[in-house]
């Protein structure tokens, strides 16, 4: 906060000597000044509001002498009277500031008070512009609130003065790991099964006031809820500078997290605060092009009423289209496969059987099936990363043909393999896997043995001719 100038600093200096030359009375009357007063604040937020609150009421002053006599306004007596760190109060109701006092910690106290007290605001405005002007104002000491934090602006109407904000609205920032490189990023690709690392870096800002991070994932991640840690400069957050919610939010966040007020009062300047979490792309992961997103915002300012935009991420996974076919690019039922990791040996990856020839990628705990079996010569399988590659193994081959010597890649780059099949033909598109079939195999026999046949078959013929015509001679 910037440091009060020459006339603040010397404002309740000298009200002890001046005050006994004015009248006195408990407080000072209300209208007794001629609404001449007008604050204006330079820099404003547009779109937020500034409450003037009158603390004091100036009875009388002589600029030139830098000669100043406040009374406590009604509203704020009794609370200015417990405040012997910041002022002090005389028997005739004059107020004189304690030199050395913090004004910053003072104007937040009043603030505080204001709320709590529920003091109503001399003036009320919403900046539609960097420039908000209070008219009509009764001379007097003014505390400036504003929804965009809790430094406050504490002057005197002398008739005039000029206040600038002092508050700068936060900022938020969300990426997401990409592990193909290590980069952190707005989007990402993986697979079903997969732990994804997100990353929301806070620039909260001097006067920070009541922020709160809420975090929305869609349904195809969930929230590995333990991974969520909070660092300021490398180093984790103490825990009991803010609060981490996982249940019972109504709001359809996964998570809040929300920062002490306390911890937030000794923000200085920027300070980024970071923090991390991982997510599952489970069973209800989308499949490319629709993302599966997560989303944070940062909400602040009294009763959380102002907000950051939304920041958003995107994960993608990809699906697969099988096709087996012969040699004509006709489709061949029957066939079973696997799932690797590697071209040779390596892990066999686990599928969920979805629907009769949809499959997905397991997650961890899962059991997968024995096989994946085509149906109409099809395949369909979800859950794929970007930048992997997978091996497809036959395990069985269609009846009559040839089971593959070797298993066929599968190579998702940044979009889904889809096949087009017509007819029952394979047209394009996809992983397209052909299986040939030998023709009929050579066997014992063939036309020569098939001559000694008939030819045996005649002498045995001819042997009983011969028997039946010799006893039909005797």
């Amino acid at each position: 906060m910037r440091k009060p100038n020459k006339l603040v600093a010397l404002i309740f200096a000298i009200l002890a000597s001046v005050a006994m030359l004015l009248p006195t009375s408990a407080y000072a009357e209300q209208g007794t000044n001629d609404n001449s007063g007008s604050i204006t604040i330079s820099d404003a937020e547009p779109g937020h509001t500034y409450n003037a609150y009158q603390v004091l009421v100036l009875e009388s002053y002589d600029t030139e002498a830098g000669a100043y006599s406040y009374k406590a306004n009604e509203d704020w007596a009794d609370w200015l009277a417990k405040q012997t760190q910041y002022v002090s109060i005389d028997g005739q109701g004059y107020v004189t500031w304690k030199e050395g006092a913090d004004v910053a910690a003072f104007a937040k106290a009043a603030l505080a008070h204001a709320t709590e007290a529920k003091i109503a605001a001399k003036a009320t405005k919403t900046a539609d512009s960097a420039t908000v002007s209070f008219t009509g104002l009764n001379l007097g000491y003014y505390l400036v609130d504003t929804t965009v934090g809790t430094l406050c602006s504490l002057n005197t109407t002398t008739p005039d003065v000029v206040m600038e904000e002092k508050n700068d609205l936060p900022g938020i920032n969300k990426e997401v790991k990409e592990d193909s490189t290590g980069e952190w990023g707005d989007k990402n690709t993986a697979e079903i099964g997969d732990t994804v690392e997100f990353k929301t870096t806070i620039t909260a800002k001097a006067g920070a006031e009541s922020y709160v991070l809420h975090d929305v994932m869609s349904k195809g991640l969930t929230l590995n809820a333990g991974s969520i840690k909070v660092q300021v400069g490398g180093s984790d957050l103490a825990a009991a500078n803010y609060t981490i919610k996982t249940n019972g939010l109504v709001d359809g966040c996964d998570f809040e997290i929300e920062f002490a007020q306390g911890y937030l009062d000794t923000i200085a300047g920027d300070t980024s605060i970071v923090v991390t979490y991982t997510a599952v792309v489970n069973e209800d992961a989308e499949v490319f092009d629709v993302p599966n997103t997560n989303k944070t915002q940062l909400k602040f300012g009294a009763d959380h009423r102002d907000e950051t935009t939304w920041d958003e991420t995107k994960t993608y996974t990809f699906k697969v289209d099988v096709v087996k076919t012969d040699g004509d690019n006709k489709v061949l039922d029957g066939a079973q496969f696997k799932l690797y990791d590697a071209k040779t040996d390596g892990n066999e990856i686990a599928l969920i059987k979805v629907s009769d020839g949809v499959y997905r990628l397991a997650k961890d705990g899962e059991d997968g099936v024995e096989y994946i079996t085509t149906v109409k010569g099809q395949l369909e399988i979800k859950g794929f990363d970007a930048n992997t590659n997978y091996y497809l193994e036959e395990t069985k081959a269609p009846d009559g043909y040839n089971k593959l010597a070797e298993r066929v890649e599968i190579a998702v780059v940044d979009s889904n393999l889809e096949a087009s099949v017509s007819n029952d033909t394979w047209q394009s598109g996809g992983v397209h896997v052909v299986n040939k079939t030998g023709s009929l195999l050579p066997h014992t026999g063939g036309i020569g043995t098939t001559i000694f046949y008939a030819l045996g078959g005649a002498l045995v013929l001819g042997v009983i001719a011969v028997f039946l015509a010799r006893k039909r001679a005797k």
